[in-house]
């Protein structure tokens, strides 16, 4: 399996990155906001107040 971050072999210990170095640029890329799991935007989820009503 290669390393999503830059393509080379991943090693167990970091799967599925090659490195410690890898496996924190793709968390800083998740704490920055640059991925994003689909779905509705927030403002668009009902609440439980709304769903009272």
């Amino acid at each position: 399996m290669a390393c999503p971050i830059c393509s080379k072999d991943s090693i167990p210990a970091y799967r599925p990155f090659c490195s410690k170095r890898c496996a924190d640029v793709d968390l800083a890329r998740w704490l920055r906001g640059e991925y994003v799991i689909p779905g509705p935007p927030l403002e668009d989820v009902p609440t439980p107040e709304d769903e009272e009503r």
